[in-house]
């Protein structure tokens, strides 16, 4: 009489179109989040910071419940640091009906991307590190980033020179990308509008390793500080070849050099070199139960990643306060003013999509007495 009861439910739900173990096994959707990020070449260290902060969070939005009954699941491309190789990922994002993407990282494929890909098909991007001020000047209403912006950077280093270095010659080097010389044309202009002439402007190619006729040019004019604007691996050939011709010139530099890639890279050479950044995120009270996990899992507590978990809190806030997977109402949510609480504080955005809380200091790379570097703020 078992067996036939057995039988007879088992027939049953085949006729209503469910079997038991369909039911058992039945997979819960899924919701793609994009995350457009160099994973190979020169910035694949800084990629991989990236991917690192994007996982944990989707990971415990997951492990508490997903996002309005969808499992969170990290769709990955390797933008490779290329406009054109950002297009593709970009696209591909779209075909495969991704409405949310972390990134990017290099403001030369955020600005071109948000406008040609995700502006039109409604994507929401949100970027945890591009600076370029013309990502958020266009009234894109589905932009936003996390980072604060270049013209930002360059009048506190502006302001910092001018207090500090009053008389010194300064010189402006950059790599000619959309970060780069975006960066240095903030900082010139700031120094510019109060007086101070650089002693020398040039640009250099990314990629370039060999850096002596620049440095002979460089010391023909006597500049006690060098402002760099670009990322770390030219930034630490510069400076490992200025301090083997004798140079003593100081280095500065911006957000591209506030990584450990710097270090490797640079080795001693790297001591005094100073930064403009925001307050490190590791040491805000917000990130301390991140900082916990990355250190049990002994991973350098990059800035890069705390970055990328605030980008996915703020997206996973987002949706909540829009009551909807809806890309349109999620930013207006986003722009509403609406604080975020996050793994680097608590922030909101404007209506181009900044930050309203935004602020910065400059820092300093020191060697301990371990003989490991840090940076601290001066």
């Amino acid at each position: 009489m078992h067996r036939l009861s057995g039988l007879l439910l088992l027939l049953a739900l085949c006729l209503i179109g469910t079997h038991p173990l369909e039911a058992q096994t039945k997979s819960v959707p899924e919701l793609k989040i994009g995350l457009g990020v160099p994973l190979s070449g020169a910035n694949s260290a800084i990629g991989a910071q990236f991917k690192i902060g994007a996982e944990l969070a989707i990971e415990d939005i997951n492990a508490a419940g997903g996002l309005r009954g969808q499992k969170l699941t990290l769709m990955a491309g390797d933008d490779l640091s290329r406009a054109d190789q950002g297009l593709i990922i970009a696209n591909k994002f779209s075909a495969e009906g991704v409405k949310f993407v972390i990134g990017h990282y290099n403001s030369a494929l955020s600005i071109p991307l948000s406008q040609e890909v995700y502006d039109p098909a409604g994507i929401v991007m949100i970027s945890p590190a591009s600076t370029n001020p013309v990502l958020t000047e266009r009234g894109l209403a589905n932009v936003f980033r996390l980072s604060g912006r270049d013209d930002q950077q360059g009048l506190v280093a502006a302001n910092y020179l001018l207090a500090n270095y009053q008389s010194a010659k300064i010189a402006i080097l950059h790599d000619k990308s959309t970060y780069g010389k975006g960066l240095a044309d903030d900082l010139r202009k700031a120094l510019n509008t109060k007086g101070q002439i650089e002693v020398l402007y040039e640009g250099i190619t990314v990629g370039e390793k060999e850096f002596s006729p620049l440095l002979a040019k460089l010391k023909a004019t006597g500049a006690e500080i060098l402002f760099w604007g670009g990322l770390h691996t030219e930034a630490a050939m510069l400076i490992k070849q200025m301090r083997d011709q004798g140079l003593t010139t100081q280095m500065m530099g911006g957000d591209g050099l506030a990584n450990a890639e710097f270090i490797a890279l640079a080795g001693p050479a790297a001591e005094g070199v100073m930064m403009v950044l925001p307050p490190d995120p590791s040491r805000h009270p917000s990130g301390l139960p991140l900082l916990k996990r990355l250190e049990a899992k002994k991973i350098s507590p990059e800035a890069n990643i705390f970055y990328a978990y605030a980008a996915v809190q703020v997206l996973k806030q987002g949706v909540e306060a829009a009551q909807s997977l809806d890309p349109t109402l999620v930013s207006k949510a986003l722009h509403s003013g609406q604080p975020f609480d996050t793994m680097i504080g608590r922030l909101a955005f404007n209506q181009k999509g900044d930050r309203k809380d935004e602020d910065f200091a400059v820092y300093i790379w020191k060697r301990g007495s371990d003989g490991k570097f840090t940076f601290t703020e001066r």
